[in-house]
């Protein structure tokens, strides 16, 4: 689309609503910013986008303007089920997600990373390796860096790596990334998609728009990603933790092997890796697989993945006080992903759990404690209904907390030397928090502040 005269509308003022807004802006559209927060609450630096020509809408949805625009720009935190986006598209309005404007304007090739769990840690990992090759390389999307802001520095000789939501493919139409990952399906965010089946579909047109030219790298041991094998016309890469694979990457004792076209050697012992537990292999894998899809060379890969330290907030240690090793873990925003974590520890674990309620059950997660977690610290709005998944598996060594430094000071008190805090809440850090990163930042900060 030609953006110049164009009326658009932009809904959402976090960082990929401002990035849209400010981009169409300098491509010539007559742009209108919204959010449900009132002016009042609307940061200085916000409200500086007037100077640029840009019209705030605040306090209110849009359902006044909506029916006027040339196009609709929706933020992924936008639910696609609000009346002035239907009553906007039956008046044959275009609505996109944020992720679809920037893919519009990408002139380079594009690596999309999707799932459940391990986005953050695969993406960053695959940019690190495709920036071995492509210095340039744009490492965006859900990671928390716009694409919206990156995409017109680029050049047909660079490369994109997107991390990709659910909520940023809801309104993605022509959406073709080169190389495409699923790296696991399992329950998250049905408090929008209200059905597995919808979350899965919305993970799905990550490689809808692909063809034969392309690869799709998918989870041979993940049910739900095995079977997306016979939806994409992309060519399939498997990568498994828990099988040999005739064609693909997976995990043979303590090796990573690659079996694929001309390659059939050991990438890595995990043992040379920083990042622990059979996940990160899993997430290890895909980065790897994505890099080889891109013909990056398997030394240039292995010398990557040897120096990745992992990323912040994910199983990230903070410091050993006491003999206590404390780990941050505020991006295990879900029941998988604090599994995950749970698994990862080697020492007996006092956990801080709990926050946002996203509908999910959490007997998966708390039927692991016993054996395994000392104490349970619970807090937010979720602490009954964890306290009550737990003691179904006879867990009872649960103590609930009004603040979050109230919780931190208890598992002080309660670990021993030889034992770790782990905060991973398996719940999202709204309510209580801006972000899950705030939650982890307030983690450290109040960690660090024993060893002074």
């Amino acid at each position: 689309m030609e953006y110049n005269g164009k009326k658009a509308l932009v809904c959402g003022m976090a960082k990929s609503g401002i990035a849209a807004a400010k981009l169409l802006n300098r491509l010539g559209a007559e742009v209108t910013l919204q959010d449900m927060k009132k002016r009042d609450a609307i940061s200085a630096d916000v409200l500086s986008l007037e100077n640029e020509g840009i019209v705030l809408y605040t306090g209110a949805n849009p359902d006044d303007i909506a029916c006027e625009q040339d196009i609709i720009v929706l933020s992924p935190g936008i639910p696609c089920d609000l009346p002035f986006i239907a009553a906007a598209e039956a008046a044959g309005v275009e609505v996109i997600s944020e992720v679809e404007l920037a893919y519009g304007l990408t002139p380079c090739p594009i690596t999309a990373i999707t799932g459940t769990n391990g986005k953050t840690t695969t993406t960053t990992l695959t940019g690190e390796i495709m920036k071995a090759v492509y210095p340039e390389t744009a490492v965006v999307g859900n990671i928390g860096i716009s694409y919206s802001g990156e995409v017109e520095r680029l050049t047909e000789k660079d490369w994109v790596v997107a991390e990709i939501s659910s909520f940023q493919m809801e309104k993605a139409k022509e959406f073709h990334p080169h190389i495409s990952a699923v790296l696991n399906i399992t329950p998250d965010h049905l408090n929008r998609h209200k059905t597995m089946e919808v979350y899965i579909a919305m993970k799905e047109r990550v490689f809808a728009k692909q063809t034969a030219e392309d690869f799709c790298i998918l989870n041979h041991g993940d049910e739900a990603c095995r079977k997306m094998a016979d939806k994409t016309a992309a060519k399939v890469f498997f990568f498994s933790s828990s099988e040999k694979l005739e064609e693909g990457i997976y995990l043979d004792g303590e090796n990573i092997e690659v079996r694929w076209g001309n390659i059939n050697e050991t990438l890595i012992n995990v043992n040379d890796l920083q990042i622990l537990g059979v996940h990160n292999h899993e997430n290890v894998m895909a980065a790897a697989a994505a890099g080889i899809c891109a013909n990056v060379p398997l030394d240039t890969i292995r010398s990557v993945l040897k120096a990745f330290g992992g990323v912040e907030h994910r199983i990230e240690y903070v410091a050993t006080v006491d003999g206590v090793d404390y780990y941050n873990d505020s991006k295990g925003t879900n029941v998988d992903a604090s599994i995950r974590a749970v698994l990862a520890m080697k020492k007996p674990i006092v956990l801080i759990g709990g926050g946002y309620d996203k509908g999910s059950s959490f007997d998966e997660w708390t039927q692991l404690f016993p054996g395994r977690v000392k104490h349970l610290v619970l807090i937010g709005v979720t602490a009954p209904k964890v306290r009550a998944s737990a003691e179904k598996f006879g867990f009872t060594a649960i103590s609930d907390c009004e603040t979050f430094q109230e919780a931190v000071d208890l598992c002080r008190a309660k670990a021993e030397a030889g034992d770790c805090v782990l905060l991973s809440p398996a719940c999202a850090s709204w309510g209580m928090f801006d972000n899950y990163e705030q939650r982890g930042d307030m983690f450290k900060e109040q960690v660090r502040s024993y060893l002074k």
